[in-house]
């Protein structure tokens, strides 16, 4: 369907906290204007067109300074993207947005969201389409690892939800079985209590995986922000949890039960990974 009258289309590019409209070349940082020279700003725009891939010096050369410009080309390409790294925050020993490939070029490493979106009054945009452009050797911002491909972050962190669903379940059906269990280690009542928290635990602890599975199943958009607010309360109970193999100790013996409780003892770190990669913020979904 056409704009109605005073509708039009801007470009945006997104990229960490970085946002970039191509229409009136303004870069915004978490949504302040930040200012950026002409030829820094024209070699981070060409680097975004052609994210993930190496864009050559000479190339650069071409774009920025025509055959009939007489410049010390290498001092000024050099000085431009020095400034724009300063700008974005990198570094050419680290960097999380410009990589330098030696000989050759620069590459721009982090993934990038692009959008069309159509601006309806003075100050208000809606998007109306979108696509994502990023690399197979993209990096995560904060992690510096090659992002995977969502579909199988999101599906590993269903299934470790699945695992302590079945770790619930499984002990609220067999309380009995864990009571004497428990009574064979720990005599008196300190095996009640221990019954205790196993039954309070998992009581609370359903509903927090049904509520995660939901959140990763629909791709629910805010779920990093919010694993990040429920972190505490599911690291203490994922490290209580961590212990229930001892309960099996008499069945797996000693070694086993100990190397089951060191994996546990991780996983709460593993699903805080898997949601950074997932949904890493102002940045692409790759599905």
């Amino acid at each position: 369907m056409p704009n109605s009258q005073g509708n039009r289309s801007v470009k945006i590019a997104r990229f960490g906290i970085f946002e970039l409209n191509l229409d009136v070349s303004e870069l915004r940082k978490n949504g302040a204007k930040v200012r950026l020279q002409e030829q820094p700003f024209q070699v981070l725009m060409l680097l975004l067109e052609r994210a993930g891939d190496v864009v050559t010096r000479e190339d650069l050369r071409q774009k920025l300074w025509p055959s009939d410009t007489f410049v010390d080309f290498d001092h000024s390409l050099n000085t431009a993207v020095n400034k724009l790294r300063e700008t974005l925050g990198d570094s050419a020993s680290s960097p999380r947005y410009i990589e330098t490939v030696a000989r050759r070029g620069y590459r721009f490493i982090a993934p990038v969201q692009t959008s069309l979106q159509t601006c309806t009054a003075p100050g208000s945009e809606t998007p109306s389409s979108e696509t994502v452009k990023a690399s197979p050797n993209a990096l995560h911002p904060e992690l510096a690892v090659p992002i995977p491909r969502r579909g199988l972050t999101r599906g590993l962190f269903a299934l470790i939800q699945v695992m302590y669903l079945i770790f619930y379940l499984a002990a609220l059906f067999h309380l009995h079985p864990v009571l004497s269990i428990a009574d064979s280690l720990l005599p008196g009542w300190r095996a009640t209590a221990l019954v205790v928290v196993v039954t309070v635990t998992a009581a609370c602890g359903i509903p927090l995986r049904f509520y995660l599975l939901s959140a990763v199943g629909f791709d629910y958009q805010r779920l990093g922000e919010k694993f990040q607010q429920i972190f505490p309360v599911l690291l203490a109970l994922d490290e209580l949890w961590a212990i229930a193999p001892f309960l099996l100790l008499h069945k797996i013996g000693l070694g086993a039960a100990l190397a089951a409780s060191a994996a546990l003892l991780y996983v709460p770190f593993s699903e805080r990974t898997l949601v950074r990669m997932a949904y890493v913020r102002a940045f692409p979904q790759i599905d």
